[in-house]
């Protein structure tokens, strides 16, 4: 595959999307080709079923090279589910000479000291996300390379998954004939579609409704502050509509889709629809005013949920204050009034996230909807992993021909600077070894 371009695979509750896409001139993302097929071997984001699953991710994958005309080969995937907890974290460490600076090497000595933290069995951590340092007790220290101190310390959010369902996804991936090129939580690579630079330092609740999960990130100062999984999405919506008309899920989906509303004072009193009944039964009669009162008691729940993990962070607080309020994204955000009942639980200003935060001008409407916030997002990602190895080639191509060239003395050439793998690259590495020496 080219350099420049990338791959997202989005495997989702309820639809798998794969998404070709590149950086046009002017570093915008354009996408080329998409392909989504319905997901049938997922549960609340965990594979449940591999067979399915496989089968789910191949056509979608087809149906992108297909629009495309390219070859997949490596994709970027997602990871979400119930599974996924984050917890905060501080550590330290005590540096031996403190008449040196603090380079990489003292970052990655602390980043590795929390890896040790002890976790549940079979519990592995996704991601060590620093927050701020403290270097001999100075706080607020945001890149605190370069400086000198014999005390480093960090507060670090660390989120935490299941290594099996991680796993799993892997095989998935693989058995589908694709390299697995990097794994991303799902919440980040949403909020990098959806989210401006200027929310995320202003601070900002993304909350992603999918089908069977509910993803929320929280940004301050343009670092992720929380995150968390709800096991709730769109399809218990549509569980309930489906119980509560007793009707079959094809109707109850499209019924939400059509008609549904979060906001039951919207609908009149002699608003019907009538839904063909099953083989030779009589049409059934649904008020929308009922349809939306079973809509606004599960949305209710679902917001609430949300707001409590936003309380959980604490955005009462002066310093953690979330200006730029909440954005919704998600195929569930497209609910109707959905807006108005969650500024009207939360008191907080919300908008519905669209991914054409780095999507070039003359994109398809479709793309820009937000069902699509999380491949757009899986996308930018692997062109962002793509380009970090481009720059590490081109410097270590440069420190040995400096080499070489031996004219030059020894303290003048420059190691090349090694970007510091984040925790999922390491993870994706990992998970390719297991699924490697599992064959």
């Amino acid at each position: 595959m080219e350099h420049n371009l990338s791959v997202g695979l989005d495997i989702g509750t309820t639809k798998i999307v794969a998404m070709i896409g590149r950086k046009n001139e002017y570093g915008k993302l354009e996408i080329l080709g998409i392909g989504k097929s319905k997901s049938l071997g997922v549960h609340r984001g965990v594979v449940n079923n591999i067979t399915q699953t496989i089968q789910s991710i191949q056509q979608a994958v087809q149906e992108a090279e297909a629009t495309a005309e390219l070859k997949i080969e490596e994709v970027t995937v997602g990871i979400a589910g119930q599974h996924i907890r984050s917890l905060q974290h501080s550590d330290y460490i005590t540096r031996p000479n403190s008449e040196t600076v603090i380079d990489e090497d003292d970052i990655d000595r602390l980043i590795n000291q929390v890896h040790k933290l002890v976790m549940l069995p079979g519990e592995e951590i996704i991601h060590v996300l620093p927050q701020e340092f403290k270097v001999d007790g100075q706080a607020e220290v945001k890149e605190p390379i370069g400086m000198y101190g014999g005390r480093l310390e960090a507060n670090f959010h660390v989120v935490v998954g299941q290594v099996s369902s991680i796993r799993n996804i892997g095989r998935c991936v693989q058995s589908s004939g694709l390299n697995l090129e990097g794994i991303t939580l799902e919440p980040l690579a949403s909020a990098n579609a959806v989210l401006s630079q200027e929310e995320k330092e202003a601070g900002v609740a993304l909350i992603d409704i999918g089908g069977g999960t509910t993803d929320l990130a929280i940004f301050r100062d343009g670092i992720i502050r929380h995150t968390a999984v709800i096991p709730f999405g769109g399809n218990v919506i549509t569980e309930d509509i489906k119980e509560g008309c007793s009707i079959i899920e094809k109707q109850a989906e499209l019924l939400k889709i059509k008609f549904g509303s979060a906001w039951p004072g919207e609908n009149k009193e002699n608003e019907i629809v009538s839904i063909p009944g099953l083989r030779g039964r009589e049409p059934k009669e649904i008020t929308l005013k009922n349809l939306s009162r079973i809509i606004h008691a599960r949305v209710v729940e679902i917001v609430e949920q949300v707001f409590a993990e936003i309380k959980n962070y604490g955005h009462e607080e002066q310093k953690k204050k979330l200006i730029a309020g909440i954005v919704l994204t998600g195929g569930g955000s497209q609910l109707k009034h959905l807006k108005q009942l969650v500024e009207y639980i939360t008191g907080m200003d919300t908008r519905i996230g669209y991914p054409n935060e780095h999507l070039a001008g003359d994109s398809d409407a479709d793309i820009t909807s937000p069902l699509y916030a999380t491949a757009v997002g899986l996308v930018l990602d692997g062109l962002k992993r793509k380009e970090r190895i481009k720059v590490e080639a081109a410097e270590q191509e440069v420190y040995e021909e400096q080499i070489k060239d031996e004219t030059i003395s020894e303290e003048k050439i420059e190691k090349p600077l090694k970007e510091r793998k984040s925790f999922l690259d390491k993870l994706t590495e990992r998970v390719k070894d297991f699924l490697d020496n599992a064959e």
